[in-house]
């Protein structure tokens, strides 16, 4: 991002002594650049079970009127019906007709370098509240994240966070993104994960199939183990604050690139990406 007329709020280039930014940001909607995926996998799985299913129950309905013991079926795939409908009503909530640039949306939510600065040393409030002066210079590209701070010792704040999740994924939204105060933290066990996605059930349907919530799905994804694909997270989190560190210091281009193909190595290491 390169100054122009406006800009982080006022006076927000001269806090920041900068005339650029780098941004961690997301750009949206997500159906825009997975437009393959959205059509080979979701809305095909979605027609296809959608008017199969249909299909079967229509059928199983006719035989329950002959058949008692015809019921139980009839009301089992009727819930499998319904489950894809709300599959369906999934992925389509993310996704807008893209023509033009207009139509576009980014979501920043790290401000990660500036003129000779790597900003990890800030707290993630920082962050969101600097991104939301900037963010109202131009409402129609850029869109601020709603954001909340939870005292984990308070039980009430917990509560409240709870609450505001419940509420943010019932009403469609995908969920949240739990991060700890700073920016890098460290536990008893040394560099703690950055961050830790919480989607909404409805949500997950797109990432886990439609039928996931059914117990014995959800015995199995309990299961799971995800200590490769956190020690991954890790190994390229730090791996990315040390491209930003060298590209700040004006190293040459070949030892930040060093640090972006460790990145590209570990993305390509086998695990399950619905983890």
């Amino acid at each position: 991002m390169k100054r122009q007329s406006g800009g982080p709020g006022a006076g927000g280039w001269e806090k920041l002594k900068t005339d650029w930014l780098c941004l961690d940001a997301e750009i949206m909607p997500w159906s825009a650049k997975a437009q393959e995926l959205l059509k080979q996998q979701y809305a095909a799985v979605g027609a296809a079970g959608s008017s199969a299913l249909a299909s079967a129950v229509r059928a199983l309905e006719h035989a329950a009127g002959h058949s008692p013991d015809a019921i139980a079926l009839r009301d089992r795939f009727a819930a499998r019906l319904t489950n894809v409908e709300l599959y369906r009503d999934a992925y389509r909530r993310y996704c807008w007709p893209v023509n033009e640039l207009d139509d576009y949306k980014i979501a920043p939510f790290h401000v990660l370098v500036s003129e000779g600065k790597v900003h990890t040393d800030q707290p993630h409030k920082w962050h969101m509240e600097t991104i939301a002066r900037f963010c109202a210079q131009d409402p129609e590209l850029l869109l601020a994240t709603n954001h909340r701070v939870v005292d984990l010792e308070d039980e009430l704040s917990r509560a409240d966070a709870v609450a505001w999740w419940e509420q943010l994924t019932d009403g469609g939204g995908e969920g949240m993104v739990v991060k700890p105060e700073s920016f890098i933290a460290h536990g008893k066990r040394g560099l703690l994960q950055p961050a830790l996605k919480c989607r909404g059930r409805e949500y997950l349907r797109i990432i886990y199939s439609p039928e996931y919530t059914s117990e014995e799905h959800l015995t199995r994804l309990r299961e799971r183990g995800v200590s490769r694909k956190r020690s991954l997270a890790l190994r390229e989190f730090a791996l990315g604050i040390e491209a930003l560190e060298r590209f700040v210091a004006r190293e040459p281009l070949r030892r930040v690139h060093e640090c972006v193909f460790g990145v590209l190595a570990l993305e390509s290491e086998p695990v399950d990406p619905r983890l």
